[in-house]
């Protein structure tokens, strides 16, 4: 790598690491998913029995434990507060990028390490990973090593790089593992598979180096396996890990109505491919310029393209077996995004040698969708500024940091466009990176202050604890991100109805439960959202459709004897209604 470009590289490092920070540690715990994995992060800090997670203090089967076990110690170190249960995610996103950059290093040189290790850092679905409180970021981690490995034991020339490329490997594999079950092994399995049968090396099938580290992989899960069996509904337990959640999200089985996976997320024929521009997004283009000088250079020398092959490896076989899946969900297809961000760090390894004016139009496309993305931002800032303008902790702060930030981004682009213009291909790809990153830490710390807003659920916590004043709790009909919130900021014991009262049989159970103790109150989720005064007025004036304020209560609650005492209300989120017996008041 060139000296004159390190300095470059070392500050658009620090970009990529603030823009780590800014989604990591400035935000609260947003829906959907983040609130539950808190809660269950929560509960592990100090639950005794570390096998199973509990989900307000029943058992939770649909992930391993590894993802709970770190983020409760940091709770446990720091705090309840969103930036310690997430602290981990920082050290998952460099342990991804430092995969990847060694990965590329490998197979395409330096500069496509670096290249590739910011894609990684950067594509739309992984940044979305490496921000966001759930098992995805561990696992995404975990394959990317396991990637490394696996480059590095069937290539290797040597038997003992095998060795230690299969041994890492496997050890990646089994911490994969416990963050998600068997889906960290399908990327690495699929990519391996697809090498040996594309390159004809039957042989290392063969290979004993290939199987050394199986016992390690046996060792950790087994070991974890065994204190679930040996827990309380052990079996139970096993049956949801590995047949309801792992073989439901392919098919469909038979498993209770809460554990039948197929019934949402469906897939459909071709979803994930028409979706994946936006999981690549904003460097979609530049995949596929790639792509093309691939097919391009097809003819070099095989140890040329072996960077492409792998990468392709690690991508196609994915999507094709996730395709046929019954349930699809974008984050199941981030474990293969190192195979993409290894694709694009080659094109730019290679690039200064045999670029075309596709590749120069490509860069140029891709300033463009950055500009894009500049306006969006500059929308979102104005619209955002306009109805909270009132709760701004900073008017002044927050207009500089959303103008700044959008006036360096849009100078980056147009800054990237010309160099992408006149042939420097790489200093184009700096600029888009700068640019990108910059939207990411100056508006983006302005914006996510006033989203918590949205998604304060903390606050409605503590105001039901305060106007419950010790009486007993009833849910009805919760989500996992109600029982979450009340687990955590409410109380840890209450009762739940999970019957709908729009059905007869939950109709019973509530009017059952006023019953037998009058002093019960009663929690539901309502429908609609709350629009702010001021943004119901600008719709009018632009002449857009206005919603219809949420109706207060659904009619049920009158049929079960029953009157709201008290609505919590977030704005554009979240709306519950806390019930009492209609004759206590």
């Amino acid at each position: 790598m060139p000296e004159h470009s390190r300095p470059l590289i070392a500050l658009l490092t620090l970009a990529v690491l603030a823009a780590w920070c800014v989604g990591i540690f400035d935000r609260g715990y947003w829906t959907p998913d983040e609130p539950r994995e808190a809660d269950l992060s929560w509960r592990m800090s100090w639950q005794a029995d570390k096998a199973v997670p509990l989900l307000a203090g029943e058992a939770f089967c649909e992930k391993p434990p590894l993802t709970y076990w770190i983020a409760g110690a940091s709770m446990r170190a720091f705090g309840v507060s969103p930036w310690a249960a997430r602290l981990p995610n920082l050290f998952y996103a460099l342990i991804t990028a430092a995969a990847v950059f060694a990965l590329a290093r490998r197979g395409a040189g330096p500069i496509a390490a670096a290249a590739a290790a910011a894609a990684i850092a950067t594509l739309l679905l992984a940044y979305q990973v490496s921000i966001w409180l759930a098992t995805d970021a561990p696992l995404v981690a975990a394959v990317a090593v396991a990637l490394l490995g696996t480059y590095e034991g069937f290539y290797a020339e040597r038997r003992a790089t095998r060795i230690g490329g299969y041994l890492l490997m496997h050890a990646a594999l089994a911490v994969g593992f416990l963050g998600k079950s068997a889906a960290a092994w399908m990327v690495p399995v699929l990519a391996l598979a697809t090498l040996i049968v594309w390159e004809r090396r039957w042989r290392e099938l063969a290979r004993w180096e290939l199987y050394l580290g199986l016992p390690v992989q046996a060792a950790v899960i087994g070991l974890w396996i065994w204190f679930v069996y040996s827990g309380t509904d052990g079996p139970g337990h096993l049956k949801v890990f590995f047949w309801d959640n792992l073989v439901g999200r392919f098919t469909q089985v038979s498993a209770p109505a809460g554990l039948q996976y197929t019934t949402g997320h469906q897939n459909s024929p071709g979803k994930y491919l028409l979706e994946l521009p936006l999981y690549l997004w904003p460097w979609t283009l530049l995949a596929a310029a790639a792509l093309r000088s691939a097919w391009r250079r097809r003819h070099e020398p095989s140890e040329h393209r072996r960077a492409v092959r792998f990468a392709v490896a690690c991508m196609l076989p994915t999507l094709a077996v996730l395709s046929m899946a019954a349930t699809a969900r974008n984050i199941y297809l981030a474990p293969a995004l190192p195979g993409a961000a290894l694709l694009i760090g080659w094109w730019v390894g290679v690039g200064a040698d045999a670029q075309d004016r596709w590749d120069r139009r490509a860069l140029q496309a891709t300033a463009g969708l950055l500009l894009g993305a500049c306006a969006a931002a500059a929308a979102a800032a104005a619209l955002i500024g306009y109805d909270a303008w009132n709760e701004l902790p900073s008017r002044g702060a927050y207009v500089l940091g959303c103008g700044l930030g959008i006036a360096v981004a849009a100078a980056l682009a147009l800054s990237a466009w010309a160099r992408a213009g006149r042939g420097r291909l790489t200093g184009a790809c700096a600029a888009l990176l700068g640019a990108y990153c910059t939207l990411l830490i100056l508006p983006a710390s302005q914006l996510y202050p006033q989203i918590d807003r949205w998604q304060n659920l903390p606050s409605i916590g503590i105001a039901l604890k305060r106007d419950l004043n010790g009486a007993p709790l009833v849910l009805v009909a919760p989500d996992e991100t109600t029982r979450a919130w009340v687990d955590m900021y409410t109380r840890t014991s209450v009762e739940r109805i999970d019957a709908a009262p729009t059905a007869a049989a939950g109709l019973r159970r509530v009017r059952a439960a006023v019953t037998a103790n009058p002093r019960r109150r009663f929690l539901i989720l309502l429908g609609g959202r709350t629009w702010s005064p001021r943004v119901r007025a600008l719709a009018r004036r632009l002449g857009l459709r206005v919603p219809a304020a949420p109706q207060p209560a659904p009619a049920w609650v009158a049929a079960a004897g029953l009157e709201v005492v008290r609505t919590y209300a977030l704005p554009y989120g979240r709306r519950y209604a806390l019930l009492e017996p209609a004759a206590t008041r």
